[in-house]
C-alpha cells in the first residue's frame, strides 16, 4: 500500500469527478472495467476516499493516476469492425444537413470573418489584375481587415455602427489624397524642416510639421463624427473609430512608400519594408489616432474644457508621432511606439475615473 498523502486511504475506494457531478466509490478494478467499456476515460479527475472524510488532493490525480499506481494495465475496447463504428455513431458528428445550411452558416459572424482573412489572398491571387497599385492596395486592405477585426474585439462597444466605421475608413484616405496630392500639407511650413540636417530643425519638422499635419488629417473625421452624433458617444466607442482612421491612414501611406520609396531598395530590404509599412506602421498610426478619438470624446461630452482637450487631441499623438520619426532609424523609435500603446491602454482602463475627476 502506497503510504503517500496522494493515496493514503485504508479501502482502495475512489470517487471519480466529471464536471459537477460525482460517481463512486469505484475500487481499482471496477475502474479499468469502466475505461474498458468506454464509461470512463483515463483522463477523469479522481478524488480519493479516505476513512474520516472525501477530500481532494492537492495534485489533480486522473483515472489513469490510480490504475498507474496498481499496476493495472487496461485499453478501451473497440466497438466493432471501423464500419461498424461509423454506422453506430452515426453522421451527425461530421455531416448533417440540418446544421450544414447556408442559412445557418452565414449567421456566424466568426465563422465568415475567419473564411474572408484566411481566403482573400487566394481569391485575389486569380482576380486580382497584375497592376502594382492594386495589388499593394489590395494587400493593404487585407491586413486592414485583419486589425480592423482585433480592434473590433478590443474596443467594440453597443454604439460601434459598422457603417460609420467604414465611412471613416476610406474617409481619411480620401482627405489624404486631396491633401497630399493638391500640396495643401505643405501650408505648414514646418514640414520643411524636415530636410534640414541638424537634429532641432529636424525634429521641430517632424512634430509641428509632419506630426500636427497627419494627426489633425486622422482626427478631422472624428471630430465630424463626435459632434454630429445624436447620441453622446462615450470614450472606447471614440478609440476605436479613431483606431480605424489611423489604419485608414495607414493603409494610404503604405501604399504610396511601395509605389516611390520601395522600388529604390534592394530585395531584401524591400521584402522587409513590405511588411512592417503593410502591418507595424499602420497600427502605430492607429494607437495615435486613437489618442485622438479618446480626447475628442472628451471635449464633446465636457464642452466647458473643450478648446484643451481638442489641444491634446492633436498635440500628444502629434508629438509622440513626430518624435517617432525623428528616431526612425534608431531604437529608440521604440521608446516611442511603446509608450503610445501604453498610454492608450492606460486611458481606456481610466476613463470612468477621468469623467469623474472633470465633474468635480
Amino acid at each position: 500500500m502506497d503510504s503517500s498523502p496522494l493515496f493514503y486511504t485504508g479501502m482502495n475506494s475512489y470517487y471519480v469527478s466529471r464536471g459537477k457531478k460525482m460517481f463512486g466509490p469505484y475500487e481499482p478494478s471496477r475502474l479499468a472495467e469502466l475505461v474498458k467499456i468506454g464509461q470512463l476515460l483515463k483522463q477523469d479527475c479522481v478524488i480519493e476516499e479516505t476513512p474520516s472524510s472525501n477530500s481532494v488532493t492537492d495534485k489533480k490525480v486522473s483515472v489513469g493516476d490510480v490504475l498507474k499506481l496498481h499496476q493495472i494495465k487496461v485499453t478501451p475496447e473497440n466497438e466493432g469492425s471501423i464500419l461498424e463504428q461509423a454506422r453506430n455513431i452515426g453522421s451527425r458528428i461530421w455531416f448533417s444537413r440540418d446544421i450544414f445550411k447556408w442559412s445557418e452558416i452565414r449567421k456566424d459572424s466568426r465563422l465568415m470573418l475567419l473564411g474572408i482573412i484566411g481566403l482573400a489572398p487566394l481569391v485575389g491571387m486569380h482576380l486580382l489584375p497584375d497592376v502594382d497599385l492594386v495589388t499593394f492596395y489590395a494587400i493593404a486592405l487585407y491586413f486592414s481587415l485583419i486589425w480592423g477585426a482585433f480592434y473590433y474585439y478590443m474596443f467594440k462597444t453597443k454604439q460601434v455602427d459598422f457603417r460609420l466605421t467604414a465611412w471613416l475608413f476610406f474617409a481619411v484616405q480620401i482627405l489624404m489624397f486631396f491633401v497630399w496630392s493638391l500640396g495643401i500639407n505643405r501650408l505648414n511650413f514646418f514640414y520643411a524642416l524636415v530636410e534640414n540636417e541638424g537634429f532641432l530643425s529636424n525634429s521641430l519638422g517632424y512634430v509641428l510639421g509632419v506630426g500636427v499635419t497627419e494627426e489633425l488629417v486622422k482626427a478631422i473625421p472624428l471630430i465630424l463624427v463626435a459632434n454630429r452624433s445624436k447620441v453622446p458617444l462615450v470614450p472606447q466607442t471614440m478609440v476605436f473609430y479613431g483606431v480605424m482612421c489611423g489604419i485608414g491612414f495607414g493603409v494610404y501611406e503604405g501604399v504610396e512608400y511601395q509605389m516611390e520609396v520601395n522600388r529604390q531598395l534592394d530585395y531584401n530590404t524591400s521584402f522587409f519594408m513590405n511588411i512592417a509599412r503593410l502591418t507595424s506602421l499602420p497600427f502605430f498610426h492607429s494607437m495615435c489616432s486613437g489618442l485622438a478619438g479618446y480626447f475628442i470624446s472628451f471635449a464633446v461630452l465636457k464642452p466647458r474644457y473643450r478648446q484643451f482637450l481638442y489641444f491634446l487631441a492633436i498635440a500628444l499623438p502629434a508629438v509622440m508621432h513626430g518624435l517617432y520619426d525623428t528616431f526612425a532609424e534608431s531604437v529608440l523609435s521604440l521608446f516611442f511606439g511603446v509608450s503610445v500603446v501604453l498610454l492608450l491602454n492606460y486611458y481606456v482602463n481610466n476613463d470612468k475615473a477621468v469623467q469623474s475627476a472633470l465633474n468635480e
